[in-house]
């Protein structure tokens, strides 16, 4: 495949970063290991599309890694910010605007009682570790065997997600045996059992909770006085609005949000029941810039937007245009994939493809035939859907799929 779109600005601001910047990038948003042909830094978005430094237009698949729910620049949300701004954003502090998001928060959520602010998902993930050892003077915490819930020492051994962290104890998502040999194994010190909305480990396919799990985690908790904490971080409005495991019938004690609740601004939320209020109260969490209005107006923003326009319905439906098209091209062109996961969180895989060791060629050069046509796509880590995506850009996405399937079949002798 030969490049034919410019790539010199990108080019030469990765040189810069390399002088000054570890590595010249770190974390997840790190490009050097991705297709060649992905820019590393971007220049603008504008709803659903994305113009990296060297001007090239993309239709988005990755939303930022999650954040961006409504489209890029949303009138409503860009509104909200900017006269939170205009007022002033980081006093000595909150205004009005953290009180007006707790009460829509707890207004949305059937099952809890208050909400908790801060910037970050493992921030939210962290403080609901620390209040549910705080309510229960117990120290220990349930988590499943290689699931991510923030990258903090309170879940990730050395900076690495295969090793077991100190103070928890796994068990494996959908396996209620596990879970029950878990509580056994901390021998009354459980404290909480955190739990993803639904799997979403890398290297593995994207696995939704069955009604049987969920229920049966609900009622393990509430016989051995743990306390069950959604991270809801990656799902939270994207699959219902009440939380990601309202559809199953079950509520947690404690659920932390993150990515999509800001549409791109820095807040995250942890909810809770009554009961645990006074452990909220008696657990210390702050930030320099926790407490900032613009965030949490963009929030409020966001949710009203959602519930007004019926959000879920549409990521719901062209999540699943998407599905059912990428299954119909890649079975025309005799291309193996597995679909997994949300629709408005989608997972592609490629059968011949190895995640756990990275070895997945099928996977890059899908992604960089799109990348050469305008839709980003990410090869190994799962999308997001906004819902600034239109009829429109889903026909040309697929399209564009149907001519990277014959590339790969081609490549491969699919």
């Amino acid at each position: 495949m030969t490049s034919e779109r410019a790539r010199a600005a990108d080019a030469a601001l990765r040189e810069r970063a390399q002088a000054v910047i570890p590595n010249g990038m770190y974390g997840h948003q790190n490009a050097s290991y991705l297709p060649e042909n992905f820019p590393q830094f971007f220049a603008r978005g504008e709803g659903s599309r994305l113009w990296d430094a060297d001007g090239n237009e993309y239709i988005d698949y990755l939303c930022a890694y999650g954040p961006i729910l409504l489209g890029y620049q949303h009138p409503a949300v860009d509104q909200a910010v900017a006269e939170a701004q205009d007022a002033g954003d980081c006093f000595n502090g909150p205004s009005a605007k953290m009180v007006e998001l707790a009460e829509l928060l707890v207004e949305i959520t059937p099952w809890a009682d208050w909400a908790w602010m801060a910037k970050n998902g493992t921030d939210a993930t962290v403080f609901a570790a620390s209040v549910s050892r705080t309510a229960t003077g117990r120290q220990t915490i349930l988590r499943a065997h290689g699931a991510y819930h923030g990258a903090s020492p309170t879940w990730i051994s050395g900076g690495d997600m295969s090793l077991q962290a100190e103070g928890t104890i796994e068990y494996e998502f959908n396996d209620l045996g596990s879970v029950r040999a878990a509580i056994d194994a901390a021998d009354g010190d459980a404290a909480a059992l955190i739990v993803s909305a639904f799997r979403h480990d890398v290297g593995f396919d994207q696995e939704l909770p069955t009604v049987e799990f969920a229920q049966g985690v609900r009622e393990l908790c509430d016989a051995n006085g743990i306390v069950l904490v959604l991270d809801d971080v990656r799902g939270g409005f994207r699959i219902d609005m009440a939380g990601s495991w309202a559809p199953l019938g079950v509520d947690p004690d404690l659920s932390a949000y993150c990515k999509a609740i800001g549409n791109g601004q820095p807040i995250s939320a942890l909810m809770g029941r009554e009961s645990l209020s006074e452990a909220v109260s008696g657990t210390f969490g702050t930030g320099s810039y926790w407490f900032t209005g613009a965030p949490m107006a963009a929030a409020q923003a966001t949710i009203e937007t959602m519930l007004e326009t019926d959000g879920i319905a549409h990521l719901d439906r062209v999540g699943s245009a998407l599905r059912q098209g990428w299954q119909r091209a890649a079975d025309s062109h005799g291309v193996g994939i597995r679909q997994t996961g949300p629709v408005s969180i989608p997972l592609m895989l490629f059968d011949g493809d190895d995640m756990t060791t990275r070895d997945v060629p099928r996977a890059y050069r899908f992604a960089a035939e799109l990348a050469e046509r305008g839709v980003y796509l990410h090869p190994i880590h799962n999308g997001f859907l906004s819902t600034a995506l239109t009829d429109e850009d889903v026909a040309h996405t697929l399209e564009a799929s149907d001519e990277a399937f014959a590339a790969v079949a081609s490549e491969f002798g699919e």
